[in-house]
């Protein structure tokens, strides 16, 4: 979702805007991102009248529910049917994240309307913000829904990529760097034939 990538993959990939998807994690990033934004905020203000509700709940607010086991979830359930802004920013958020099962783009743009809609009539600046990015964004979003796509794979080389450049202390120079990535990621058969027998 980074401008300048855009604007390169624009320019040197023919009908890039077809090709282009933002993927499901990103998306949860900016909107998680903001659910905690509506949290700190709130958290602030029951403070000043001595409620503590909120203390200690930010992961219950970012865990993806998929992930929260049952006593979890069963503990999580009245703070999420509660009448916090932080409920209703993680309503906001988490129908956002059901959004990707469409497979119709027309069924999809719909979907993403409805939910845009309610996003930014919200009153919570955060998640206006976040919705803002996503408006920005959805035809891109819409890309990776309907073409299943998503770059998870090449978010785990690229953080590969980065702990072998940390690790290292950098470079003296690019191509002992790409020896390092071909030698770590590449997937080579370093043993002999003879040692495998």
């Amino acid at each position: 979702m980074w401008k300048p990538y855009i604007n390169a993959v624009m320019h040197h990939v023919p009908e890039a805007h077809t090709k282009i998807a933002f993927d499901k994690f990103h998306v949860a990033q900016h909107l998680g991102n903001a659910v905690n934004k509506v949290r700190l905020e709130e958290h602030k203000s029951l403070m000043t009248i001595g409620s503590g509700v909120l203390k200690g709940t930010k992961y219950d607010w970012l865990t993806n529910p998929d992930n929260m086991t049952d006593e979890k979830w069963d503990a999580f359930e009245s703070l999420r049917y509660s009448n916090l802004k932080t409920a209703r920013a993680w309503s906001i958020k988490e129908t956002a994240m059901s959004q990707w099962d469409y497979k119709s783009r027309a069924w999809t743009k719909k979907a993403w309307a409805r939910w845009l809609s309610w996003a930014q009539r919200c009153r919570l600046e955060p998640m206006k913000k976040a919705a803002k990015t996503v408006k920005e964004h959805l035809w891109g979003i819409i890309n990776a829904i309907v073409l299943k796509a998503d770059n998870g794979r090449s978010e785990g080389l690229n953080g590969k990529i980065q702990r072998l450049k940390g690790r290292a202390y950098g470079y003296r120079n690019r191509e002992r760097f790409k020896t390092a990535i071909y030698f770590h990621c590449g997937g080579l058969e370093l043993y002999p034939v003879t040692a495998k027998r």
